[in-house]
Parts: structure tokens; C-alpha cells; sequence
């Protein structure tokens, strides 16, 4: 699926699961999107079947659940290797996300979380093992995030399109 496929209807489900998928009905998403109950159905099935949404995942703050420390590690792995060991460094106890970066030296961002220094310290260590080189470690205090707003259609409906 293009941008150019993905019209106002589809940005505004999104923008919608984005803010509260668990409490967003299709019947709310289709009064925001002046269209039917049924075609934000089929619209999301269409947006998951095409990997436009990717899945639902519950936000955590790790913190307040118990686990304080956040710790982003940069890396640097080979170029070829980089895109092949993202999951295998997911599999690290700790590891809760990696991202792939495309430029500069280090091209993988991974974020750990843990109680201690004692949790964090071993998933530095396994990345090494990995042979990959820890060119930095961030410890972060806190981390949020929002909807995209490119998402947000505002109050346009189906007839203003």
C-alpha cells in the first residue's frame, strides 16, 4: 500500500487507534469519519491485512510498573548484518525495542529496560558477544509519545473529502 491509497478515512482510523485503540469502537472512529460502522471495519481489516497496522500493543510505563532504568545503546553492526540480527537482539532479556538506523556510524538503537544496573549490564555484554561494538549507552528519564498528527483529519468527514 502507497501513501496515495491511504486516503482521509484511512489517516483518521489510524490517528484514532493511535490515541486509544483499545477504547475506540468502530462506531466512534465512524462518526469522526462521517462514514458506516461496517466500512471501518473492512477498512481496518484492510490496513492490518496490508501491514499499514502492524498490531496493538499496550504502552507501559516500565517505570512505575517496576522497572526504573531505560537505557538506549547505540551500536554499530555490519552493514549487511545489521537488518538480520534485529530479532535475535529482541530475544535478549531486557530488550524491548530495536531500530534500525540508516546513517551514521551506529545503525542500531536498542532500548533495555530493568530494575537495576545489574539488569542493563548483561544486555550490553550479550550485544558485544553478538559482535556488535556498544558505541554508547543513554539512560533515559522518561519517554511519551503522541498520535501522528498527519494522521488527524480534524473534523473533515467522508462528504468534505
Amino acid at each position: 500500500m502507497t501513501d496515495a491509497e491511504i486516503d482521509d478515512v484511512d489517516r483518521a482510523i489510524l490517528h484514532a487507534l493511535q490515541e486509544d485503540a483499545r477504547n475506540m469502537s468502530s462506531g466512534d472512529i465512524a462518526e469522526r469519519t462521517g462514514t458506516s460502522d461496517s466500512t471501518v471495519r473492512k477498512r481496518i481489516q484492510r490496513l492490518e491485512t496490508d501491514g499499514v497496522i502492524k498490531g496493538y500493543s499496550a504502552s507501559v510505563d516500565y517505570q512505575r510498573s517496576g522497572y526504573p532504568l531505560r537505557m538506549l545503546l547505540y551500536c554499530t553492526a555490519s552493514i549487511p548484518r545489521r537488518g538480520e540480527i534485529v530479532s535475535d537482539i529482541l530475544d535478549i532479556e531486557g530488550v524491548v525495542s530495536v531500530q534500525e538506523l540508516v546513517t551514521g556510524e551506529q545503525n542500531l538503537l536498542v532500548t533495555a529496560v530493568g530494575e537495576s544496573d545489574d539488569d542493563i549490564t548483561p544486555v550490553a555484554q550479550q550485544l558485544l558477544d553478538m559482535g556488535l561494538t556498544v558505541a554508547d549507552e543513554v539512560l533515559v528519564r522518561s519517554h511519551e509519545t503522541t498520535p501522528f498528527g498527519k494522521f488527524d483529519t480534524g473534523s473533515r468527514t467522508a462528504d468534505d473529502a
